[in-house]
């Protein structure tokens, strides 16, 4: 049975969020699958925004590219696609208001500088590349230091949420994150400010993406709760890995989705997330008439990854 929203008289509104550093690979397709099924199913909108903040990474055409292929999946956003890297001017305001509140401070701590305190402090969860930041900078620039990046202040009391899949997520941002990046010493606007003010400003009810993203989701609803926005409804899905565990990534030299057999790709991506259309159904049309229909977040098996072949 599908979960009523809490407001009655707010629709559902979800989104799919891809970075445009290539083609759709299997491992997007499921997050962007699973966010478009279950906007379906629910009666609701789906939106589609790109998460192109990151200019170096951003890959010339693959913005196009992932438009295309979702197209020839049979998904279409039902607003315009929106462009982070236009979005500049609102990450620059809630930056702003979070600094009013004394929520921010300047760093001049570098990575290797961070990295170096590991000993004491450890790596996060998720990942290696992610130290917990010792606070070294908290109470002010030390003398003859500038500023690199700007951060946000966590505390000691722990975030919990329940996600859809993956059951009650609980995290303590102190010792689990630390005070984490907003805006990164090249300029940049860091994600978990970008993701909080644009789900806020596109009024969406309902995020539903990869377990990859499970350990951020604190940070967000961090975020939420300081600048006054409301705090989405969440599913975390398993994400697909190679057999070394690895996510399926452009980094990990995934191969793209065949758009030539699209009707195959989708029902490979449903079957990933436990849901098997009936063998007769070969159209992209009426697999998504049957997912719309059939759709259970009950069948999505309850893990954060899944090796495939």
């Amino acid at each position: 049975m599908l979960p009523v929203p809490a407001d009655p008289s707010q629709r559902y509104r979800g989104r799919f969020a891809p970075s445009p550093t290539g083609s759709l690979h299997f491992g997007s397709l499921v997050a962007a699958v699973g966010s478009h099924a279950d906007a379906r199913a629910h009666g609701g909108e789906w939106l589609v925004r790109m998460e192109d903040l990151d200019a170096p990474r951003t890959v010339p055409g693959a913005a196009a590219a992932i438009l295309h292929g979702l197209a020839a999946l049979g998904m279409t956003s039902d607003a315009p696609v929106l462009l982070q890297s236009r979005r500049g001017e609102a990450y620059s305001a809630a930056l702003d208001r979070l600094a009013w509140a004394g929520l921010t401070y300047p760093c001049a701590c570098s990575r290797r500088e961070i990295a170096d305190s590991a000993g004491r402090f450890g790596a996060l969860a998720n990942g290696p590349r992610e130290r917990v930041y010792p606070g070294t900078c908290r109470n002010g620039l030390a003398p003859g230091r500038s500023a690199r990046a700007v951060r946000c202040r966590t505390g000691d009391a722990p975030i919990a949420f329940e996600d859809a899949v993956q059951g009650t997520v609980r995290q303590c941002l102190a010792r689990a994150v630390g005070d984490f990046v907003l805006l990164r010493a090249d300029g940049i606007f860091a994600y978990q400010l970008a993701v909080v003010v644009d789900d806020a400003a596109q009024g969406i009810t309902d995020v539903v993406r990869g377990a990859d993203l499970l350990d951020s989701t604190p940070r967000q609803i961090h975020l939420q709760r300081a600048l006054g926005v409301p705090t989405p409804r969440y599913c975390h899905l398993p994400v697909a890995t190679d057999a070394r565990g690895e996510k399926l990534s452009k980094q990990t030299r995934a191969a793209p989705i065949d758009l030539g057999r699209p009707a195959d790709a989708l029902r490979q991506a449903l079957g990933f997330l436990g849901h098997r259309p009936p063998a007769g159904l070969n159209e992209v049309d009426a697999l998504w008439a049957w997912a719309t229909e059939n759709w259970d977040r009950t069948r999505i098996p309850r893990t954060r990854t899944i090796p495939v072949a």
